[in-house]
C-alpha cells in the first residue's frame, strides 16, 4: 500500500492494463498478420510470400469499386431509415412509456435472444414470392402481380436496417431519457408550442444518442453480408460478400485482406468527418445547449 501511496498515477494504468492487453493480443496483433498477409503474393496452389506486394491494394480498389459504393449507399439508407424509425419510437418510449418502459425497451432487444442468422432467415420467409406480406402487397398494388421483393435492394437494405434497428433504438433513447423534463417546461414557456420546443431544445439535447446511434448502425452495416447473401441477388453483391468469398471460397488472402484493411480505412475516414460535422461535444456524449 505504501509503494502505491508513494506513485499514485500508477493506479490508473494498473486498471487499464486488462483493457490494453486485450486489445493487444486480440486487435493490434491480428491487424499487424493481416497487413502483412495483405502485402503478400502468389496463388493459393503455389503458396503466398510476403513481398510488399502494394499493387495488391489498387488492383482490389479497381476491381470491386462497385462493391464498395453499393455497400456505403446500403448501409447509408438502412441508417437513414433506422433513424426515421427509431427516433420516434424512442421518444414514445423515453417520454411515453409510464409503467411500460421497461417492457418496451425489452421488445427492442427481444431480437438479439435470437441469432442473426436465423432473424435474416426469417426475413427470406417474410419476404417470397408465396408469402402473405407479398400478396398483400400485390393487392395493393405496391408489387407488380408477377413481381417479387426477395433478391431486389429494398429487401436486402429492409433486412440490414430491421437487424441494426436497435442499435438506433438504444443510445437515441439514453440520451432521451437522461433530458430533464424541466428543460421542456421551460421552453414551452419560451416557445409556446412542440414543434419549437421539438427543434429547439429536445433534438440539440439528443444529439449524442444521433450521433451514436448512426455510428452503430452504419459501421456495421457497412460490413454486412449475410443480408445481402440471403435476400439479394449477385447484383446486390456488398463488399463483406467479397471479403468472405475472397477468404473461405477463392483463398485470395492478400485481395481480402486488402479489402478488409481498405473498408476499415473509409469508415475511420467517414466517422471521423461525421464527427466533425456533428462536433466532437455530440460525439463523446457531452451535453449542448
Amino acid at each position: 500500500m505504501a509503494y502505491f501511496q508513494r506513485h499514485k498515477g500508477i493506479f490508473p494504468l494498473l486498471l487499464l492494463l486488462p483493457g490494453l492487453l486485450w486489445l493487444i493480443v486480440f486487435f493490434a496483433v491480428p491487424l499487424y498478420y493481416q497487413a502483412k498477409i495483405s502485402l503478400n503474393t502468389g496463388s493459393p496452389f503455389e503458396g503466398f510470400r510476403f513481398a510488399w506486394h502494394w499493387s495488391t491494394y489498387t488492383d482490389a480498389i479497381r476491381t470491386y469499386h462497385t462493391q464498395f459504393i453499393r455497400s456505403f449507399i446500403y448501409a447509408g439508407a438502412s441508417t437513414g431509415l433506422s433513424l426515421l424509425i427509431g427516433y420516434p419510437l424512442a421518444y414514445a418510449i423515453a417520454f411515453r412509456g409510464g409503467r411500460w418502459r421497461n417492457a418496451l425497451l425489452l421488445a427492442v432487444i427481444l431480437p438479439f435472444f435470437v441469432t442473426y442468422l436465423v432473424r435474416t432467415l426469417a426475413w427470406e420467409t417474410i419476404l417470397d414470392d408465396s408469402s402473405p406480406l407479398v400478396s398483400f402487397l400485390q393487392t395493393l398494388g405496391i408489387v407488380g402481380k408477377n413481381g417479387h421483393v426477395l433478391a431486389t435492394t429494398s429487401a436486402v437494405i429492409a433486412g440490414i436496417t430491421y437487424n441494426f434497428l436497435p442499435f438506433m433504438i438504444l443510445p437515441l433513447y439514453a440520451a432521451l431519457e437522461r433530458i430533464d423534463p424541466r428543460m421542456l417546461e421551460a421552453g414551452a414557456d419560451l416557445y409556446g408550442n412542440r414543434r419549437s420546443v421539438f427543434t429547439r431544445v429536445t433534438l440539440p439535447l439528443s444529439m449524442p444518442g444521433v450521433v451514436a446511434g448512426v455510428l452503430l448502425t452504419f459501421i456495421p452495416a457497412a460490413g454486412d453480408f449475410v443480408n445481402a447473401a440471403l435476400l439479394g441477388s449477385p447484383k446486390q453483391t456488398m463488399i463483406g460478400n467479397v471479403i468472405q468469398s475472397r477468404y473461405l471460397e477463392v483463398n485470395d488472402y492478400p485481395t481480402a485482406a486488402a479489402l478488409s484493411f481498405m473498408l476499415m480505412a473509409i469508415i475511420l475516414v467517414m466517422v471521423a468527418i461525421w464527427a466533425k460535422i456533428a462536433g466532437t461535444e455530440s460525439l463523446m456524449g457531452a451535453e449542448t445547449a
